[in-house]
């Protein structure tokens, strides 16, 4: 099990996110995983996924072909 350290991460607002207040932040910067967490909850959980899961999640998101 890989445990994630975000003392380094530089969180971003996704592009994604919109006005109404439900927003991810995702840090990419934590070398071999990409890190999301909800905007509102900063201290809460964190998500960490590989790069290629990470890309295949957003890719299937932007194409409309995320199975149900």
């Amino acid at each position: 099990m890989h445990v994630f350290d975000s003392a380094d991460a530089k969180w971003r607002t996704s592009s994604r996110s919109g006005a109404n207040g439900n927003c991810v932040e995702v840090a990419d910067n934590v070398g071999a995983v990409v890190a999301v967490r909800d905007s509102k909850d900063r201290s809460g959980p964190v998500l960490v996924f590989g790069p290629a899961a990470w890309t295949t999640f957003t890719t299937s998101l932007r194409d409309g072909t995320l199975p149900a």
